[in-house]
């Protein structure tokens, strides 16, 4: 169901119920109120018929014919109110025309009742009058009263029951004209190409739409970003694969052609440096996509446990170069995503040892608190250029060693940005300390505990 459909239906309804709500409360106020008012008018006339006999301007004698209020000259209303005068013996002195025969009411005090009279209900007032020992009755049909108060409602309602039609026809034209600008910026929408970003026309719009307006700019904006990201992602990863495999090819034709053992040897010997190296690129490539990924669940494990876990994957980088790699007491358990911790912690030790000269020495430290945990890997390399440190973290770049895929930080950053985390790269004199701070306990939305 559409939103204007809803709104129309909504309102629609809500108007019929208030409505109904006020036909009800019209009835029962009118009717009441008429009611109060034939009664009074009973009452009045009885009261008015005993204070003429008591006044001797009525002769009891006559007073068959002295008494006669009619209503207003109207067919529908030709009923009169109807008198009776008896007399507390219980003989009838006198009545106004058209009276029924029988008696109006059988009470004998004072006040109102109903009765009915070959079938017909009478609404009576009953007035008595001991000093000339007569009793007053004055009559009115409730078929009558019904009627009255029928047509009085339904002169209040028909007025209601026209003007209904052009509510909800004004109700309809008010909400599609709410919705133009809505239905517009669907219709610009559809007509965009899959490439255009562009951001919406900064134009007049209601104040209800620019939120949505800005949010989709913002969209934009991002998926821009996402794909120049992207796109430059792709060519500089073949870039790089590009020069290793060259230099594989190029190897390869040379150890196939060497005739002597030294030149097949050292051939065989770059050929092993270029698939590590494409290894490593491809490993990093396959790492930044799955820390860019969703579904990473928190888990609860030992710092020590992990550190030790990355020393063990590059000992034999470390050994290769001919490097030390000292680990500090390491802490309590953190319940973090696993996988993204591995990742920063693997990243930062392994630039530290492509950075490291021989005989050098990489530092892994940790300190945590309540709250969140600092760990930090130093190295005695010659540390990341001034010129180069704010844009350290973008993909393929590379330090003043010039080794390695450009990256390793911009895994770690990443990694940190999922985590909740900060990245603070501090130069030391010599070498780079990286400092990594993250957050003791976190689970992302989705995720789950586990070991």
């Amino acid at each position: 169901m559409s939103i204007r459909l809803r709104l129309i239906l909504t309102l629609l309804a809500a108007t019929v119920a208030v409505w109904l709500s006020a036909i009800l409360w019209i009835q029962h106020s009118t009717r009441a109120k008429v009611e109060d008012v034939l009664d009074a008018r009973l009452a009045e006339s009885a009261r008015m018929v005993s204070s003429l006999l008591a006044d001797r301007r009525i002769d009891v004698a006559d007073a068959s014919d002295a008494f006669k209020v009619p209503m207003a000259e109207d067919a529908t209303y030709s009923s009169q109110l109807t008198c009776q005068i008896w007399s507390l013996s219980g003989a009838l002195i006198g009545q106004s025309s058209g009276a029924p025969e029988a008696r109006l009411s059988e009470g004998a005090e004072t006040g109102y009742a109903f009765s009915t009279i070959d079938g017909e209900r009478w609404r009576v007032y009953t007035v008595v009058n001991p000093a000339l020992g007569v009793r007053v009755m004055v009559g009115d049909s409730v078929a009558v009263r019904d009627r009255l108060v029928r047509d009085v409602i339904g002169g209040l309602l028909w007025p209601a029951a026209i003007v209904l039609p052009g509510l909800a026809a004004l109700i309809w034209i008010g909400i599609a004209g709410g919705l133009a600008p809505l239905d517009r910026l669907a219709a610009s929408l559809r007509q965009r190409g899959a490439s255009d970003f562009s951001p919406l026309p900064a134009g007049p719009a209601p104040a209800d739409l620019r939120p949505v307006r800005d949010a989709l700019n913002g969209l934009f904006a991002r998926a821009a970003k996402r794909r120049e990201t992207e796109r430059d992602f792709t060519a500089f990863a073949a870039h790089e694969l590009k020069t290793p495999l060259a230099g594989l090819k190029t190897q390869a034709w040379i150890a196939r052609k060497a005739e002597d053992d030294v030149t097949r040897g050292a051939a065989l010997e770059e050929i092993e440096t270029s698939v590590t190296r494409t290894d490593r690129l491809v490993r990093q490539l396959l790492e930044l996509t799955a820390v860019e990924g969703d579904h990473l669940p928190a888990q609860v494990f030992g710092l020590g446990e992990i550190v030790s876990e990355v020393v063990r994957e590059l000992e034999a980088l470390a050994s290769g170069r001919d490097l030390k790699i000292v680990i500090e007491p390491m802490p309590e358990d953190l319940s973090v995503p696993r996988f993204l911790l591995h990742a920063a912690i693997r990243n930062v030790v392994e630039n530290a040892l492509l950075a490291s000269p021989p005989g050098g020495i990489v530092r892994i430290g940790a300190i945590c608190d309540a709250g969140r945990c600092r760990i930090e890997v130093s190295d005695t390399g010659p540390g990341i250029p001034e010129a180069i440190r704010k844009s350290a973290t973008d993909r393929f770049v590379r330090g003043r060693a010039g080794v390695g895929s450009g990256l390793g930080l911009a895994i770690v950053a990443v990694a940190m940005e999922r985590l909740g985390g900060t990245l603070d790269l501090m130069p030391e004199c010599p070498g780079q300390l990286v400092r990594l701070t993250v957050p003791r306990d976190i689970t992302p939305a989705g995720g789950r505990r586990g070991r």
